[in-house]
């Protein structure tokens, strides 16, 4: 078997590459590749049924041979090897140099699969990745990083953005290959017609999503504006108006109102202490929180987690709840 050609089977190609690099007694990857095997066997999966040549959820059943994979890097000179092995697959390969190049391909293009660089100038592979999760024709394309940016600070950030993989531009060209047939045949397919009805959104529409969610994952942190618009791809000025433009509030009245509602959660559903609770949501101390909190809601933390104990939050809500 020649790996990288047409023809070779992903799952021996698959076998081949874990062996290599994690030794013929890999359980954990042996495993993996009986339930893929089992799961995506031809012979069970393309026969006629009631339904037509379509999957049950009402999608066409496509063979990863008709994938499209998108490729974003500012430096493609540098991994011309593993697009030489990405192309030797009958799939379409799409390149971006740019991450604003990027984006729209991703939205116009409604690729299968990403393949993004991390290190870029102007929009890093994390902030683009945030956009991308928030565009609803593009939520559900699996994205995986294609990097030599190697830290573990720098996986665990890839993969916390919701990337279903991150590979090194020093691997093997057969992993890539291996990789991108796995993560083909496990991606969900999803109904191009029904994503659409979600609507398109507008670039700042993604960008404000983006935002909430990223303030909402560090809720604890002390960030910067600039840090915030730098997250999303943008500028502080720029996400200031989309912000009050939206939402008739600036970013940091946001953040203050997200920390309080989300203490409300805490207190309700927890048994935690006004000071975890204060450190959870970014406030330096138990008093500072109790202050905003009444400031804000007109009860003490402490008279609110009583309330909701005894089911009577619906009466705190007279009072700007």
């Amino acid at each position: 078997m020649t790996i990288g050609t047409p023809n070779a089977c992903p799952t021996k190609v698959y076998r081949h590459v874990t062996e290599r690099i994690f030794g013929p007694a890999s359980i954990s990857f042996a495993g993996a590749e009986k339930v893929i095997q089992k799961a995506y066997t031809p012979s069970e999966n393309a026969q006629p049924s009631q339904f037509g040549n379509a999957c049950p959820h009402g999608g066409p059943l496509m063979s990863i041979q008709d994938s499209h994979i998108l490729v974003i890097d500012d430096a493609p000179e540098n991994i011309r090897g593993l697009l030489q092995v990405l192309r030797t697959q009958p799939w379409r390969v799409t390149l971006a140099t740019t991450a604003q190049q990027g984006y729209q391909r991703a939205q116009s293009l409604l690729p299968d699969l990403i393949l993004l660089d991390v290190r870029m100038p102007g929009m890093d592979g994390f902030a683009l990745c945030r956009l991308l999760q928030e565009l609803p024709r593009a939520s559900e394309t699996p994205i995986l990083f294609l990097t030599s940016a190697a830290s573990a600070e720098e996986r665990l950030e890839g993969l916390n953005h919701g990337a279903v993989d991150y590979i090194l531009k020093s691997c093997d060209p057969a992993e890539l290959l291996a990789r991108v047939q796995i993560h083909l045949r496990l991606a969900r397919r999803v109904d191009i017609a029904e994503a659409a009805e979600a609507g398109a959104s507008t670039r700042d529409e993604v960008m404000l999503r983006a935002a909430m969610r990223l303030i909402g994952k560090r809720l604890s942190a002390a960030f910067t504006l600039e840090e915030i618009a730098a997250g999303v791809g943008t500028y502080d000025k720029r996400l200031s108006s989309i912000f009050r433009e939206r939402l008739g509030m600036t970013v940091f009245a946001w953040i203050r109102e997200e920390r309080l509602r989300k203490s409300r959660e805490l207190l309700a559903d927890t048994t935690l202490g006004m000071q975890e609770i204060a450190e959870n949501i970014g406030f330096r101390s138990a008093c500072n929180f109790t202050t905003a909190f009444r400031e804000r809601l007109g009860v003490t933390p402490s008279q609110y987690r009583k309330a909701a104990k005894q089911g009577a939050v619906a009466e705190l809500g007279q009072r700007g709840l």
